[in-house]
């Protein structure tokens, strides 16, 4: 089904909805979790900031990429860096007041969030939070509202904005791909430090508590990620403070309550929640054509 379809579908459903009922109330989304679900344990003092991890998730998404050497430039750390559109994961350095001469190096991608808050705004359902524990994105529902990049609490979700046709939101998926054959998440495979530790969550975390418990003088007394907005699947440890590295403060309670806000607010006067979908839907779908329209007349001129 393509989105012009889907949003066809979506409007007929609105209809019968409206007709049927005026007070129906927001859905909250099920999030279905497997006690074996996978993580991943990112260990940011063995982490020497290669960067290999970069070049492998792009590569493995068929996202062009330079070569493999281009990404021993380390000037790039001069600045922080978020994943973006056409790089879903990215390395960061910060300073080590312990050792100045050895910064440390994080890398960033999406949490996974045990109870995603992107899934909890999404108003389409098109993003799921699978049993395994990845959080993927399906490009036949999305209507590019972009809901799912204000509520994500680590700012992961990137937009197309330079892609005029059928633009996508994209983020980390985790490999599923990968994973389903067998095979290990792309940036964990090629981390010549063993800095990233693939596994099911339940077992990594008790690895993460083991290494705090062996090393006290080398790990802060924190795993980030296992209790942060009702834990993630990806999981850290460090020699410093979260705060300090790029990570933001957050609380123990999943980021949901605070998305699913918003979708409160807009059906606060009772509009069904399917009716205002099938406008905003049917909106989406007029501009996207606009745009379609507009490159075709640029071609025929040129």
């Amino acid at each position: 089904m393509d989105r012009r379809n889907f949003l066809i579908k979506t409007i007929g459903i609105g209809a019968a909805a409206t007709l049927g009922n005026t007070n129906e109330s927001v859905a909250t989304p099920i999030n279905v979790l497997s006690e074996d679900r996978m993580g991943v344990l990112v260990d940011t003092t063995v982490c020497v900031g290669c960067r290999n991890c970069e070049w492998a998730c792009r590569n493995s998404h068929n996202i062009p990429t330079p070569p493999l050497e281009d990404y021993k430039n380390r000037s790039v750390f001069k600045e922080f860096r978020r994943p973006k559109e056409y790089s879903y994961t990215v390395v960061n350095e910060f300073s080590n007041p312990q050792n100045p001469l050895l910064p440390i190096d994080v890398k960033f991608q999406c949490m996974h969030c045990d109870k995603p808050a992107c899934v909890s705004a999404c108003i389409v359902g098109s993003i799921d939070k699978l049993p395994n524990g990845s959080v993927v994105w399906n490009s036949e529902k999305c209507i590019g509202c972009r809901y799912c990049m204000v509520a994500c609490p680590f700012q992961i979700p990137a937009f197309e904005y330079l892609t005029p046709i059928e633009p996508s939101i994209r983020k980390c998926d985790f490999c599923i791909e990968r994973t389903k054959e067998g095979k290990l998440p792309a940036c964990v495979e090629i981390c010549p430090v063993e800095a990233l530790i693939y596994g099911k969550r339940s077992e990594i975390i008790k690895i993460a508590r083991d290494k705090i418990k062996r090393n006290p003088q080398r790990y802060i007394k924190h795993i980030y990620g296992e209790y942060e907005v009702s834990g993630t699947s990806w999981i850290y440890i460090s020699s410093r403070e979260f705060d300090k590295i790029g990570f933001p403060k957050l609380s123990n309670k999943h980021a949901p309550g605070v998305s699913e806000a918003i979708q409160h607010g807009i059906f606060a006067y009772f509009v069904p929640p399917v009716l205002f979908y099938s406008m905003l839907g049917t909106l989406m779908w007029i501009n996207k054509r606009k745009k379609e329209l507009d490159v075709e007349e640029e071609s025929n001129e040129s």
